[in-house]
């Protein structure tokens, strides 16, 4: 019950976004009685954090499993491509849509930051496995621009409804190539 009503949180705010977030809302989308969301829930920020979680855990085994589909140990060129592979490969469903209205919010509501820390955190880590396993020096340095640097895409992807991954296989090159760091 608590899984159907967090995917119902995502959906819904993919859809309206946080500002037409509402209990009711999430009740009819997850077909549960009001009461259910009272009662697997405190607060909203609480149903807020743990939706961006539920969302984020998804997403990391997503990109694993996507890694572990490929072969071998590839250089850094194509890790790059892959990484615009898998940046092209994303749909912008509602669901995929709501973890960056909560990254927004979270500028907004401190209390939602945490929630917002670990989902970049789980990037981050991802990020240093890959870029340790292609030989990069000090992975931890660079991780952190990587993922802005693909989160930035999404974005810009969502936003334009266009590719957008133009140019991101040499961006992420620039940014892990020997000596560029």
């Amino acid at each position: 019950m608590r899984e159907r009503i967090l995917r119902a949180v995502l959906r819904v705010l993919g859809a309206v976004g946080v500002a037409g977030l509402t209990n009711r809302r999430i009740a009819a989308e997850a077909g549960v009685s009001l009461g259910s969301i009272t009662y697997h829930f405190a607060t909203q920020t609480e149903m807020l954090r743990a939706a961006l979680l539920l969302f984020v855990r998804e997403e990391t085994a997503r990109l694993a499993e996507f890694a572990r589909e490929r072969p071998g140990p590839v250089g850094v060129a194509e890790a790059a491509a892959l990484v615009a592979e898998v940046v092209e490969s994303t749909t912008f469903g509602r669901e995929e849509i709501a973890p960056l209205e909560l990254y927004v919010h979270a500028g907004r509501d401190p209390q939602l930051r945490p929630a917002a820390e670990e989902c970049f955190a789980a990037y981050d880590a991802f990020a240093v496995t890959v870029l340790r396993a292609l030989g990069v020096p000090s992975p931890e340095r660079v991780a952190g621009a990587v993922v802005a640097l693909v989160a930035g895409t999404q974005l810009r992807r969502l936003a334009t409804g266009g590719g957008g991954a133009t140019g991101l296989a040499e961006a992420v090159q620039l940014l892990v190539r020997p000596g560029g760091w």
